[in-house]
């Protein structure tokens, strides 16, 4: 038995949430003394290795490519029989986990912020009700399948480590089963490791408003995050949601512009190092959580602060 972490490639690199993953995943394998294993798609040895310096004992390396990895975990489960599998709460993961739940037949828990071991049962924490509560789940069948929200576990500690490398062969050809017809790179951001976030919410006006923010953002070398209803209402594309079903962040500085601080948005920056809050309303919750807070006009506050650091810039 075993804690098997899919180890999710990002381009040439382990995606970081994988870190994370295996620094929860062995906490766990101690308190249930099993082993930490990770499973990777696309990489080469020098990849397995960097999985065992941080903490995996056996890494199940595929060289072929990351999307026909579904088919072959949905194996390489039967084979080993593991009693967790850990996916990060990415784009990739989101969509493969429930795949392989459905394979196996499987339990999944979804977009979980914490993992433990109480009374050697393992339990699954995820906010419910839009984070109002916290559920603490338990899954019967075996394996558990858990994706985890990705920044909100320390990852493990990089040392040089010993583990045994076993090289699998894939059992799908990705040319032949998915005819490549064209590729075409789609623009995104990637929120989720951004230091600096300015976010705006239903205190603007209009979806052009955010040129203003783009403007801010830019001047601090950050970029553009929103809440929900403005992704809803098709002001700006998903990927620069933020809050319980978007992306959860942890910058170093968040700028939450006319965002009133509902529990859904909450919960996606909480965590951040500093909050810094801009709303006409005193009473709106997410002063609660601001180390900086300014009442006011957002039509009059943003201006001078674009206007002030153009000034120092020049």
């Amino acid at each position: 038995m075993s804690v098997l972490v899919f180890a999710e490639m990002k381009g040439k690199e382990i995606h970081p949430v994988a870190f994370e993953l295996l620094g929860k995943g062995e906490e766990i394998s101690k308190e249930l003394s099993i082993k930490l294993e990770a499973v990777v798609f696309g990489g080469d040895e020098s990849t397995a290795q960097e999985l065992i310096d941080y903490g995996a004992e056996n890494v199940y390396l595929y060289e072929g490519e990351q999307e026909s990895c579904k088919e072959c975990l949905s194996s390489l489960a039967t084979e080993i029989k593991p009693e967790i599998m850990l996916f990060g709460a990415t784009k990739f993961g989101r969509a493969l986990a429930p795949r392989i739940a459905a394979s196996l037949n499987a339990g999944l828990t979804a977009d979980c912020i914490d993992l433990r071991v109480e009374e050697k049962e393992f339990i699954q924490i995820r906010p419910a009700f839009t984070g109002n509560i916290l559920a603490h789940i338990k899954t019967r069948s075996t394996p558990k399948l858990t994706t985890v929200r990705y920044r909100v576990m320390k990852p493990a500690e990089k040392r040089k480590r010993e583990g045994r490398i076993i090289k699998k062969e894939s059992s799908v050809d990705i040319k032949k089963s998915f005819p490549l017809v064209k590729r075409e790179k789609i623009e995104s951001i990637d929120i989720q490791n951004a230091d600096i976030i300015v976010s705006g919410g239903r205190g603007l006006n209009s979806k052009e408003d955010f040129k203003m923010l783009e403007k801010l953002a830019s001047l601090l070398g950050g970029v553009v995050g929103s809440s929900r209803p403005l992704v809803d209402d098709g002001w700006i594309s998903k990927d620069h949601q933020v809050g319980f079903s978007g992306n959860t962040v942890k910058p170093r500085l968040y700028i939450a512009i006319g965002i009133s601080g509902s529990s859904q948005h909450l919960a996606g920056m909480r965590n951040s190092e500093m909050i810094i809050a801009v709303n006409s309303d005193p009473s709106a919750p997410i002063f609660r959580y601001a180390d900086y807070g300014i009442v006011g006009d957002l039509y009059e506050v943003v201006p001078k602060l674009i206007e002030g650091l153009e000034q120092k810039v020049s």
